[in-house]
């Protein structure tokens, strides 16, 4: 059973205080690039035990009266059909997901700024889609020699030339579907205009990891750097913190590296700048709400290992380097972490070796338990993993059938003879459908229907690439997966 090693609800109101006191601190209006997910964010959760997946939207929830949100995107994302790794969906996809999400927890959405804007066709068409759909959308035009020539960036052929995006609260939260999207150039900009009509205006950095009050190498920060792999970010001493107070904190390469010419731009806009290092900029509590260290640190070990898996397997897809996972592998180093510190892993390769090769799955309960679920002519191995560890949680024999083939034969002749699917095997979520028929005439799994709910928080390990179905699915039942880097077959094309 984990360990609840952070204090959400100290957290919340740590960091909604926090952020009052920065509002005031410049006369009432304050942009708020917030780095990272606003909400869904499943790696917090698991590398800091307590930590509430919408935490962060909860915060805002209780600044709901001053707070206004706007969605950066780049246009050239855009033009790349840009995805969202853990969603899979598009940048533009999930602007529209993240703008109902905020509606739906009751906070304002302002305004999307496409930044980068160049007349790129994709763009444009977005910028109409979304304009048709009744929202406001602002455009904002590259720079040349963005960040370093100040003096050219802070002037009208720099942010002037920027539309001013209007805004009516005291809290503006710039947001984005991913990193590099120009929420700091959103931000910048938008105190540039507001100078030139006499308003103040500061800006704030919310940025939830590395965590500037614990130790550089401390595992929850090491996995942070593990999570970057892809964007080559590098934990470091703040050296301009470290001058200035005489005081050891954590940042990033790269807010490090932009920090000198933040600091002119903010001097060369207002006349002063109200930080003396990049620490100074950030809005970051969450040090203070861990509890209990020992937790975090090990929760944060075992989210390096998945870390690597997840790299090892989007380099097989094509969408890691080599450079990733070196990082990662020297990140496991650091932490003192190996591929063989996960369980599941040698469980579910055993699992394998025993059914002739075939793909395995393991799943690792809550209780230190291990079941497996094999490759059969009914059910894939993700989906006989998520019946027998349901099993497992009721106690049950795990030759107890849960679903007759009088369900599951129909399902495959519809896959097969109708939808024209080459494989007839039950998917996860197919199975979970099946499951839930079933429900309606057996008390057993009726029972097995109810205990999904207890594999939250499970580790799993497949011995393939599993579908995107199974890794949807597992992700909506809060199941840690990883795969071992090899496909089932040889295809080329893989679904």
């Amino acid at each position: 059973m984990s360990v609840k090693g952070f204090d959400n609800g100290l957290y919340i109101e740590k960091q909604s205080e926090q952020i009052r006191r920065r509002i005031d601190q410049f006369g009432g209006k304050l942009y708020l690039e917030f780095g990272g997910k606003l909400f869904d964010d499943f790696h917090a959760s698991r590398v800091l035990p307590g930590f509430a997946p919408d935490s962060k939207i909860q915060m805002l929830r209780s600044l709901a009266d001053k707070a206004e949100i706007v969605i950066a995107i780049c246009a050239n994302d855009i033009v790349k059909n840009k995805l969202r790794g853990d969603l899979g969906i598009s940048y533009e996809d999930d602007v529209l997901r993240l703008i109902d999400a905020f509606r739906g927890f009751g906070l304002y959405f302002g305004s999307v700024v496409i930044t980068q804007f160049a007349h790129q066709p994709p763009a444009e068409a977005f910028k109409q889609k979304l304009e048709r759909l009744g929202l406001r959308v602002y455009l904002h035009y590259p720079i040349e020699n963005y960040p370093f020539d100040v003096a050219g960036i802070v002037s009208e052929r720099g942010f002037g030339k920027n539309e001013y995006v209007e805004t009516s609260r005291p809290l503006v939260v710039v947001t984005a579907p991913g990193p590099g999207s120009g929420k700091m150039a959103v931000c910048l900009s938008q105190l540039y205009h507001e100078h030139l009509r006499g308003v103040e205006a500061g800006y704030a950095k919310f940025e939830t990891f590395p965590i500037w009050n614990l130790p550089l190498k401390h595992p929850v920060n090491l996995a942070y750097e593990a999570a970057t792999a892809d964007l080559n970010d590098v934990n470091m001493i703040d050296p301009y913190h470290l001058e200035a107070y005489g005081e050891t904190t954590v940042n990033y390469n790269r807010d490090v590296e932009v920090f000198p010419v933040l600091n002119a731009i903010l001097h060369n806009i207002s006349g002063a700048s109200p930080y003396k290092s990049p620490t100074d900029m950030g809005v970051n509590m969450a040090g203070y709400a861990i509890v209990d260290d020992e937790a975090c640190s090990c929760a944060s070990r075992e989210e390096i290992v998945r870390r690597y898996y997840t790299a090892m397997c989007d380099r097989k897809k094509g969408r890691a380097t080599d450079s990733a996972v070196n990082k990662i592998e020297l990140v496991m180093k650091q932490a003192g972490v190996s591929a063989a510190d996960r369980p599941v892993v040698a469980a579910a390769l055993a699992r394998s070796a025993e059914t002739e090769d075939k793909p395995a799955v393991a799943i690792q309960l809550t209780d230190g338990r291990i079941v497996t679920g094999k490759t059969s002519d009914l059910l894939g191995p993700s989906a006989a993993a998520l019946l027998n560890a349901v099993k497992a949680e009721c106690n049950m024999s795990r030759e107890t059938y849960l679903i007759s083939r009088s369900v599951i034969e129909p399902i495959q002749k519809l896959k097969i003879g109708i939808l024209g699917n080459h494989n007839p095997r039950l998917h996860s979520d197919e199975v979970l459908i099946a499951l839930s028929i079933s429900a309606t005439m057996s008390g057993e799994a009726q029972r097995a229907t109810e205990k999904l709910s207890c594999l939250r928080g499970c580790e799993a390990h497949s011995t393939v690439i599993v579908a995107q179905v199974d890794a949807d699915v597992y992700r909506k039942l809060g199941i840690n997966l990883t795969c071992e880097p090899v496909y089932q077959t040889k295809k080329l094309f893989h679904k």
